[in-house]
């Protein structure tokens, strides 16, 4: 058989391919093909997507006169539904990683401040029932004290930065840093680099209120028996994650969030422990979209490019955004 053109070979490929969803594949694994065919183009294994985006590894046949090996790896991606649900788990582990790094930052700021004994020094007082409250490792505490004792260590600063997404949607970066101007460089050229523009101060933040928050998840509880425990203890709201057909009951990991006074914060949590109900503290606070903002597939999909690049700079410590996901 000859080739005469790469379509042709893409088409042989792709037949080779469909003949091969009948056999048991296993990883690093082969399977033979009686034939005396030899290719003389390489086939790249970008070339075949299934229709469920299934990666198939590069065929190699070599020549011969029987025999030809085909070897196979497990896919790399099982899906949208899968890479959805592995982006919320990624998000969950960033958040936690933040909430831990601000911590930090606040007790160096505290007791460059005022000392490291908690009887004088009312701020790391606080902390010290941030530290019950948002459940952090007591160990945090103890190395960020020490920390803040080194030389050349300064006291941290925050500050607030606005940024316009695609689709008119608004993204509030709160920063805390011992170092302002290399913080904004860093965040200006990431926004740069994705598309998006730096606003003024106070162009977005009235799109945005602030609020103490309880995040539960939607597998760990019953929507009711949430509503009847939040609202006796005296939440203010529990708004409700957005409904997705390719969730399903054994590994959704959407959020219920549980709206509060910060005066109330402390009794909301004590009754969801009373009541056994796992849940994710916030980081002290959040913003949360007065009117949420829906954008088509492609300015969302950007728009978490951008917040996503923007948490992996290690002065920010929280990204918000007004976009409906």
């Amino acid at each position: 058989m000859a080739f005469s053109s790469y379509s042709s070979v893409r088409a042989f490929g792709s037949l080779l391919y469909r003949s091969s969803n009948g056999v048991f594949l296993k990883p690093c694994c082969s399977f033979t093909l009686q034939s005396t065919i030899v290719l003389k183009i390489k086939l790249s294994s970008s070339s075949w997507y299934s229709s469920s985006e299934k990666l198939v590894s590069q065929f190699q046949l070599q020549p011969g006169n029987s025999m030809r090996k085909i070897w196979t790896c497990v896919p790399l991606c099982m899906g949208r539904r899968s890479c959805k649900i592995a982006g919320r788990k990624t998000a969950q582990d960033a958040k936690k990683t933040k909430l831990y790094s601000k911590f930090g930052k606040e007790v160096v700021s505290a007791v460059k401040k005022g000392g490291p004994s908690p009887i004088s020094n009312t701020a790391l007082a606080t902390l010290l029932e941030k530290v019950k409250e948002l459940d952090i490792p007591k160990d945090i505490l103890e190395r960020n004290i020490k920390r803040a004792s080194e030389k050349g260590q300064e006291a941290y600063i925050e500050k607030v930065y606005e940024v316009y997404g695609y689709g008119g949607v608004g993204i509030i970066v709160e920063v805390l840093t011992d170092k302002v101007n290399r913080s904004i460089a860093l965040i200006r050229e990431v926004v740069r680099d994705c598309g998006g523009k730096m606003a003024d101060p106070g162009s977005i933040a009235f799109k945005f209120r602030r609020a103490r928050v309880v995040n539960v998840k939607v597998a760990d509880v019953d929507k009711d028996h949430l509503l009847t425990i939040a609202l006796d203890a005296g939440a203010e709201d529990v708004i409700e994650p957005s409904i997705d057909e390719e969730d399903t009951e054994e590994d959704m990991s959407r959020c219920y969030k549980v709206v509060t006074s910060t005066d109330n914060y402390s009794a909301i949590l004590s009754k969801l422990r009373e009541e056994g109900i796992k849940f994710e503290p916030d980081n002290g606070s959040e913003l949360l979209p007065i009117t949420p903002i829906e954008v088509d597939d492609e300015a969302m999909d950007l728009n978490k490019e951008l917040i996503s690049k923007l948490l992996e700079l290690d002065d920010v410590d929280a990204v918000y955004t007004d976009q409906k996901c």
